[in-house]
């Protein structure tokens, strides 16, 4: 979708900044208001409750059906065009939030996004959050949705999964763990600032701090303890960047400049061009964490980006 497109360019570029900024702003308040570096219950709650804001803020696009169900006891959801599109291929999406926080009203709008950008229906899921839940309840139940698209008839090759934040990092995973059972991998990643390093050994942690309006070492430091407390987080299954990452799928890596996971994707990306991976990485100036999510220029011409690395790789 082409943004201000009757607007002449000054104008157009004045007002996307503006609207660039008030939603930094309101990103920042936000995250101010829901305790997110606390994993105690009522402040958890709150952090929930602000993803659920989040999901409003960025409301989806028109022109789908919203289908959820139940599977296995494990809650999913279809979103379908309303108008023509294909049905070969079908897109299976993890939502973010730190492993502690997202659901389906969360998920909705990115899975939407994905749909309106590729024509290709999409299955998103709402996985066990952590601390009730920690690892790997989360990777369990994106195996059961993996294995509902393969009851349903989908090839492997057929499924793109696609991930932001912490969901970024189970796509990830989900594909490992596929590969070290000998089963047949997704024929495409697309992953949004996805978190592959929970050591948080990237230099963006610092030199982003004062940029990045979402997160803070305090929020990883709590979400990664919630997730896998008493952990290794060195260790591949929960850090992807440093696993075997021979014979993974095309990958598409889009991350914000004004982000501390930044370093996050650019060192996936380097471990995936040493494993011969074929990858695509895109920087985007002045953008914060998912931004995808948003009603920005950026967003929009994100979505673009997506639909030419599918048909690049088709």
């Amino acid at each position: 979708m082409k943004y201000h497109s009757l607007l002449p360019r000054d104008r157009a570029e004045r007002l996307n900044k503006r609207l660039t900024e008030g939603m930094m702003a309101a990103l920042k308040t936000i995250h101010s208001a829901t305790s997110p570096d606390s994993m105690a219950p009522s402040d958890l709650h709150r952090q929930r409750m602000g993803q659920e804001v989040l999901g409003r803020l960025a409301s989806p696009p028109i022109g789908f059906s919203w289908e959820p169900f139940t599977h296995h006891q494990l809650s999913m959801a279809w979103v379908r065009p309303e108008r023509g599109h294909q049905r070969r291929r079908v897109i299976l999406y993890c939502h973010g939030g730190g492993y502690t926080s997202g659901n389906l009203g969360y998920a909705r709008v990115l899975a939407a996004k994905l749909a309106a950008a590729t024509g290709c229906e999409t299955l998103a899921f709402q996985y066990r959050l952590a601390p009730e839940h920690p690892y790997p309840a989360a990777l369990e139940d994106a195996v059961t949705a993996w294995d509902y698209l393969m009851y349903l008839g989908y090839g492997a090759r057929d499924v793109i999964v696609a991930g932001d934040s912490a969901g970024g990092n189970l796509a990830l995973e989900l594909t490992l763990k596929l590969k070290e059972t000998g089963r047949l991998l997704p024929g495409r990643l697309i992953l949004f600032s996805p978190w592959t390093d929970l050591t948080a050994s990237g230099k963006s942690y610092q030199s982003a701090r004062d940029l990045d309006p979402m997160l803070t070492m305090n929020y990883i430091h709590a979400v990664r303890g919630a997730y896998a407390p008493a952990a290794n987080w060195a260790d591949p299954h929960l850090s992807p960047l440093f696993a075997d990452l021979h014979g993974f799928p095309p990958t598409l890596i889009h991350v914000g400049e004004r982000e501390i996971l930044r370093d996050d994707s650019t060192q996936l990306r380097n471990r995936l061009i040493q494993a011969e991976v074929p990858c695509v990485f895109k920087l985007w100036p002045d953008m914060w964490h998912v931004f995808q999510m948003f009603p920005v220029r950026s967003a929009g011409e994100a979505m673009e980006h997506v639909a030419a690395f599918l048909q690049r790789f088709d």
